[in-house]
């Protein structure tokens, strides 16, 4: 990762949004908004790529309970169900408290990256004025254009209305009116398109300047994402298709290893929040902490290495759902099971023999042990203890966190077209059973919505909280009514941080009506 090995000169902004956070054992101090010194020779283009450089830092440097408060609300995850995080299991359950933490933490990560992105913009800007090559600072300001628009874009479908940020100036939210989600999504739509036409027509492991970077087809994943939220299917459809008809992108053909070491980069990702130990077993370490993702007790294949803190599970209605489609690869990549959980499967007389690969025991040779606070744990965010740099003990670390990958966009086409738009680039049945071929499934014909819906379930499960969003977006209140769980419409977003409220006038006003 080159990011390391620039030096920029950083001052502090925003202490008004950024400045109190809740102290916690193992939780970085959430990201704060940082801009350049007067110090910065802006004639100097060869420092044009800092700024971008620091973008794709922050932008990478996630805090751990970032992606657990994304996702957790499915019926394709549980939360840990004890410990020392009870209002993260109680949100499992549609039950929130304004003041817990977590909301506030996460909306603060993300705010502090978005007027980070809004500040390399700026500076780019600077340096723009004296750059011979002015197309390179229009890629780099669209490439920060891209990564801002994912952060806004998870900050609307956590909270619904939120502020569209148009500088680096976290004063702005002082007087800033909330805007609808519809329009940020929108917003988000023609901030792809704004960035499309000034980015490389790559894939991101094409990149040499920066391997793994956004290109024009993460652009246009993000502006499917947007548009998907709309039902806007005929934008959906046409952003996917330039994708497809890239033909620079496929499904890796080991799903297992996809989500480990030898995933990263691979030709399926459109975008990833990468992580390096340098290929060295000592010393910097750039990590998402997966601890909090992982099984609390295992005995590792590796000795020593550490375990997890269990606070993330697939769910049995999940693990059932994928039984009875006679799944094994995407199962077994996607759960870790315990002999607690093995067991509490079998106590459904439906599910009293299981297939004889499911075990304790993970293809890699770890050793699943029974753990308090879960019955399963993640798969996919799990790394094999043999997969780690010799010298390394953290839990996942080196693992690359993916955040868009092409089976999710092949879905969302096919769903797209079930809902009735068009394309030439490929039918919803190919886009369906290229995905089903992959997890050794037959192949069907005449695909409905229902079935590209169950697909997704099945393909998608446990990753940035894709299930919950369709099924808020479709309205399905029944499939997130499980396991003692009661959904409705007056839950689908989470309240806005009690902290932020006493802080932003825009947000007590919206609270209060």
């Amino acid at each position: 990762m080159k990011f390391k090995k620039y030096s920029i000169k950083l001052v502090v902004l925003g202490a008004v949004l950024f400045g109190a956070s809740a102290c916690h054992d193992l939780l970085d101090e959430p990201a704060e908004n940082k801009s350049f010194t007067g110090e910065t020779d802006y004639t100097n283009s060869e420092d044009m790529i800092k700024p971008l450089i620091g973008a794709y830092a922050e932008f990478y440097q996630r805090g751990w309970e970032d992606f657990p408060l994304i996702s957790v609300r499915g019926d394709d995850v549980n939360a840990g169900g004890l410990g020392d995080q009870q209002d993260f299991a109680e949100t499992d359950k549609f039950k929130y408290n304004k003041d817990y933490w977590m909301y506030n933490s996460t909306w603060q990560n993300f705010y502090a990256d978005i007027f980070d992105a809004h500040s390399a913009i700026e500076q780019i800007d600077l340096y723009k004025e004296y750059a011979a090559n002015k197309s390179t600072a229009d890629q780099y300001q669209a490439e920060v254009k891209v990564l801002r628009g994912w952060l806004l874009f998870q900050v609307s479908r956590v909270w619904g209305d939120v502020f569209i940020t148009t500088s680096s100036d976290p004063s702005d939210l002082l007087v800033a009116e909330l805007s609808p989600k519809a329009e940020v999504m929108q917003h988000i739509s023609d901030q792809m398109d704004e960035a499309i036409a000034n980015l490389p027509a790559k894939h991101p492991n094409e990149r040499t300047d920066i391997p793994g970077g956004v290109t024009k087809y993460t652009a246009l994943a993000i502006k499917a994402l947007a548009n998907l939220e709309l039902n806007n299917f005929q934008k959906v459809a046409d952003a996917t298709s330039q994708i497809i008809s890239s033909g620079k992108f496929s499904l890796e053909e080991d799903y297992y290893n996809l989500f480990k070491i030898p995933g990263k980069l691979s030709d399926e990702n459109l975008l990833e929040i990468q992580t390096s130990d340098f290929g060295q077993g000592t010393g910097d370490l750039v990590y998402y902490e997966f601890a909090a993702l992982g099984p609390q007790g295992w005995s590792p294949k590796v000795k020593d290495a550490d375990s997890g803190w269990g606070f993330y599970e697939p769910s049995l209605k999940w693990i059932k759902f994928m039984l009875d489609r006679g799944e094994e690869t995407r199962l077994e990549t996607s759960v870790l099971f315990t002999n607690r959980g093995i067991a509490e499967i079998k106590k459904d007389p439906n599910y009293a023999t299981l297939p004889a690969w499911i075990s304790n025991t993970t293809p890699s040779g770890d050793v699943i042990n029974d753990f308090s606070r879960a019955m399963f744990s993640s798969g996919k965010h799990y790394l094999p203890s043999d997969q780690l740099t010799p010298g390394r003990k953290k839990y996942g670390a080196n693992k690359n966190m993916i955040v868009i990958r092409y089976a999710e966009i092949l879905l969302m086409h096919a769903e797209a077209l079930t809902e009735g738009a068009s394309s030439s680039a490929m039918t919803a049945d190919a886009a369906v059973n290229a995905v089903r071929d992959r997890a050794g499934l037959s192949p069907i014909s005449g695909v409905t919505l229902e079935q590209v819906m169950d697909e997704k379930f099945a393909e998608l499960g446990m990753e940035w909280g894709t299930r919950y969003y369709d099924m808020l977006r479709q309205g399905n209140a029944t499939a997130l009514s499980y396991e003692g769980r009661t959904f409705s419409n007056d839950k689908a977003y989470l309240p806005y941080p009690q902290n932020q409220v006493d802080l932003l006038p825009p947000l007590a006003a919206a609270a209060n009506n």
